[in-house]
């Protein structure tokens, strides 16, 4: 099974009460996996309280550390 990678992102206080990021974690998780990717644990990758307006947002860093490392190959 190939490997993928999620990112999910919440910026207001409100979508952390909501916990909105958990269930778009989850929404990802589920849609990779129906389209036959696993998601290694470690490879859930979640920004708290960071705005889209930057790309200085610690998950999204350690997202792009990720993808050089990552082996591909042809399906």
């Amino acid at each position: 099974m190939k490997a993928a990678a999620i990112y999910a992102r919440v910026s207001s206080e409100q979508q952390k009460e909501e916990n909105t990021i958990a269930s778009q974690a989850a929404a990802l998780i589920e849609f990779a996996q129906e389209q036959g990717y696993s998601v290694p644990d470690e490879w859930v990758i979640e920004d708290e309280g960071f705005s889209g307006a930057s790309l200085a947002r610690p998950g999204l860093e350690r997202l792009r550390d990720l993808a050089p490392r990552a082996t591909f190959r042809p399906s």
